[in-house]
């Protein structure tokens, strides 16, 4: 596979997590950040400065095709993250997401085909599935958009497909699950209840607890992405990333109480809870495709996953970056 490779929405969770498994593997790494006039590289910020000089930084917003366009020129592989993920936030601004997630899309895809690209994985979601009607969910379970999120991605998802089927592009679809991990928003379940914990809060504010996940650790999300690329069967295919398991949020906050603060419990708090038909009740995806088509496995286990995330955020320089009295939407 071609060397020089592009990851927009590097600045976010899993993109950063990427952008750093790409360089550590070999690969010119271009780092596509949304352009602020703070000069913020988001979560590459972070890292090493070694490390950071070694990447090409470019700012820019994937919104505008022009800016689009320059960032994609002299690529071979483009991962394309950048997208607009939180669902509370998207039942008060559709428009953004429309515009970011499906107009974005749209750009890197049409960028593509202007620049023969030779491979675009653009990044979906498991959210697109909606409540699983059978599990394990596979890649051929029907989408249901139960929030405008889920629905620009599933809008973004079908336009790539477009591209594949009517110029021959070399897409894939890329959908993780529940992916967690260091550097995580706050607006996601794990973060939320780690912060309160290690702030020492012992009545631990949640949405509804009985909705089941199927949780990936970021170092077997950010593999698979890469795996999928080395692979030319994965070509005009869509392929889920997960572990082929689930846990209750109950169940998962239970855990992370029992290691934290025990003494700590579960409050239910309305404001966090989705409408009931926009809640997801259960997500459990199918890795056989993913298996079947490239050597990916999954490396990290729950425990061990969530172990390496507790031991991030006990850093101080970490958990200062995280406002836990506040639902982050």
């Amino acid at each position: 596979m071609s060397k020089k490779v592009l990851v927009t929405g590097a600045d976010g969770f899993i993109g950063s997590h990427l952008t750093e498994y790409l360089l550590d593997s070999g690969f010119e790494v271009r780092a596509f950040v949304l352009y602020n006039s703070f000069n913020s590289y988001g979560w590459l910020d972070t890292l090493p400065k070694e490390k950071l000089s070694r990447i090409e930084i470019f700012a820019g917003d994937v919104r505008d095709p022009n800016g689009v366009r320059v960032a994609m020129e002299g690529i071979d592989t483009v991962y394309h993250l950048a997208a607009l993920i939180a669902i509370p936030y998207s039942y008060h601004s559709p428009d953004n997401y429309v515009d970011v997630n499906i107009k974005g899309t749209l750009n890197i895809l049409q960028a593509a085909r202007l620049l023969n690209t030779k491979r675009v994985l653009v990044t979906s979601t498991s959210e697109v599935y909606g409540t699983a009607q059978y599990v394990p969910i596979d890649e051929k379970h029907p989408f249901q958009g139960q929030s405008p999120y889920s629905a620009t991605k599933i809008g973004a998802d079908r336009m790539a497909e477009s591209f594949y089927r009517s110029f021959n592009m070399p897409v894939t679809i890329v959908r993780p699950f529940n992916t967690f991990g260091p550097r995580q928003s706050a607006r996601a379940v794990i973060p939320t209840i780690i912060t309160q914990l290690l702030n020492g809060e012992t009545e631990i504010k949640l949405g509804d607890t009985t909705p089941t996940r199927d949780l990936l650790y970021v170092k077997d999300t950010v593999d698979g992405f890469l795996k999928i690329a080395n692979s030319e069967k994965t070509i005009g295919q869509e392929i889920n990333i997960a572990t082929q398991s689930e846990i209750s949020i109950h169940d998962l906050a239970v855990k992370l109480i029992a290691q934290i603060n025990p003494a700590a419990k579960i409050i239910e708090d309305d404001v966090r809870k989705r409408p009931e038909k926009s809640e997801v009740f259960r997500l459990f995806g199918s890795n056989q495709k993913l298996k079947e088509l490239t050597n990916w496995k999954q490396n990290f286990t729950l425990d061990q996953g969530l172990n390496e995330t507790i031991n991030w955020f006990k850093q101080k320089e970490n958990l200062s970056q995280y406002k836990h009295h506040i639902y982050n939407i």
